[in-house]
């Protein structure tokens, strides 16, 4: 930490240099992606970069490459380059407290992306995770209302995990209680990465002797790694859930393995947090953000967040995302045949 907190003071040093410089007509917004392994990342930051830019300011960034030791150095970094607001993703929303410390030294305000950072010194923007959860609980049980049940659960390092698999046991619970559903397998799955869903997948089925009736995945990545599995032993179509919205999984809803893709419209996620970074950096307050509101994480710390809503994608209302431009007709319902519209 000693040696973290000395390299922003150079930081700080560097950024007094810099005054004069190009930056210095606008902010510089810094943003520090704990990696772009999902394809969601990119529409994100494309959202996110525009409100930034479109209020004349600039858009820095970095990749932590899923390593929580690398995002403390790529958050050091942004200081040192002069950021005045940090938008974090973060790896480890642990780890990750003391770099959320060294900007409020700097008084640099920053925004938990999508993942909450349970510190009070930043403001939470994400979509309501736990009705996330229940979205896809209610969706998978609407398919398979009795049977054996495997839980995919996302990385233990992300608090959205337990967010989602809240929501999720909410709605199932009656079931569970009535004996029409028992949960056989259940697991998290390192650094959201589809091959570990995949692996856990290939364990519970082997475990339970393929004997399982559906799956509550928490990510289209997972979900993907799933799939992938179910596939091998020749039990694609059971109920999946995912969210994100991702092409592939969108394509599966379309196919009819995978169920539903809670869809959380990436753009309207980065663009708000661009406008909350450029506002914050220009003086804003957290409380005075739009939409914003008091709210209480898990471990009873007082933050200011603003949550937007989620959408569920089945068979059913796939024609949502090809009309609003989410996804082309053609990429959605590539190898399909017949199928649900648009793709019929």
């Amino acid at each position: 930490m000693k040696k973290f907190t000395s390299a922003l003071l150079a930081g700080a040093v560097l950024s007094v240099a810099m005054a004069g410089s190009a930056w210095a007509d606008g902010k510089t917004i810094g943003v520090s992606w704990s990696n772009f392994q999902e394809e969601r990342w990119k529409t994100d930051e494309a959202a996110m970069k525009g409100a930034i830019e479109a209020a004349g300011d600039t858009y820095i960034s970095t990749d932590a490459q899923s390593s929580a030791a690398k995002q403390l150095s790529d958050v050091e970094s942004l200081m040192a380059q002069g950021v005045d607001a940090l938008i974090v993703l973060a790896q480890d929303t642990q780890a990750i407290i003391p770099a959320v410390q060294a900007a409020a030294d700097e008084g640099i305000p920053v925004i938990a992306y999508d993942r909450l950072i349970e510190d009070s010194r930043a403001f939470y923007l994400t979509f309501d995770n736990v009705e996330v959860g229940r979205m896809q609980a209610r969706a998978v049980l609407a398919a398979a209302p009795k049977g054996n049940y495997v839980m995919i659960k996302g990385s233990p390092t992300d608090p959205n995990a337990d967010f989602l698999r809240g929501g999720q046991q909410e709605v199932l619970q009656s079931a569970i209680d009535a004996g029409d559903i028992t949960i056989v397998g259940e697991a998290y799955t390192d650094g959201w990465l589809p091959a570990n869903a995949q692996r856990n997948m290939e364990q519970i089925l082997t475990a339970n002797d393929n004997k399982v009736d559906a799956v509550v995945a928490s990510n289209d990545g997972t979900a993907g790694g799933v799939v992938a599995a179910l596939t091998a032993q020749g039990m694609e179509g059971i109920p999946v859930s995912g969210q994100d919205g991702d092409h592939a999984a969108l394509n599966r809803v379309a196919k009819g393995t995978q169920t539903v893709s809670v869809w959380k419209d990436a753009r309207d996620l980065g663009k708000a947090a661009g406008e909350i970074a450029t506002a914050m950096a220009g003086g804003s307050m957290m409380g005075d953000v739009e939409g914003s509101a008091e709210w209480t994480s898990p471990s009873g710390t007082t933050m200011t967040a603003k949550f937007l809503a989620p959408v569920p994608i089945t068979a059913e209302n796939l024609d949502l995302v090809v009309d609003a431009g989410w996804i082309s007709k053609d990429d959605l319902c590539q190898g399909v045949e017949g199928g649900p519209s648009p793709c019929n």
